[in-house]
Order: C-alpha cells, then structure tokens, then sequence
C-alpha cells in the first residue's frame, strides 16, 4: 500500500496558510477538506494540493509528517519551489 505526505495551501483566501497531512490517496482527502469535512484547522478555506511525498510503510510517512508539521522553514522551502 502507498503513503504518503501531503502539504495543501490555501487558495483565493486573505490568509494564507498551509496544512501537512498523511493518507494514503491525496487528492481524494484534497477533496475532503474542500467540503469541509476535512481536518478541524482547514476548514472554511479552500485548497489545492502543492506538495505530496511517497513512502513504503505508514510508519515512514507518519515519522515525515510529524517532522514536516514542526519544521516551519522546510515547509518555506517547499512552497518557494513552486
């Protein structure tokens, strides 16, 4: 099975904010926050997807994930990628 690390920004908001996450289909929970039904902190904000990263076990992934919510200048440096 695949997991993966996702980063989502908001889009066409007057703040701008991202969100790290773990699942195993991104763009299906992409979908999720965009109905609101997503993690308590996204909702009423609309997403896209800027950033999404593939591990072998679900153990691999939630260490990243945890790494990556902490981590506000590895975070920086993704988003100035695109």
């Amino acid at each position: 099975m695949k997991h993966y690390v996702y980063m989502i920004r908001t889009v066409n908001s007057k703040i701008d904010k991202t969100y790290v996450g773990y699942s195993y289909n991104p763009e299906k929970r992409l979908k999720i926050h965009n109905l609101n039904k997503g993690a308590k902190s996204t909702k009423g904000h609309n997403w896209e997807l800027i950033y999404k990263k593939k591990f072998k076990t679900k153990s691999e992934a939630m260490s990243y994930e945890y790494y990556l919510k902490r981590d506000r200048k590895k975070r920086k440096i993704i988003i100035n990628k695109l």
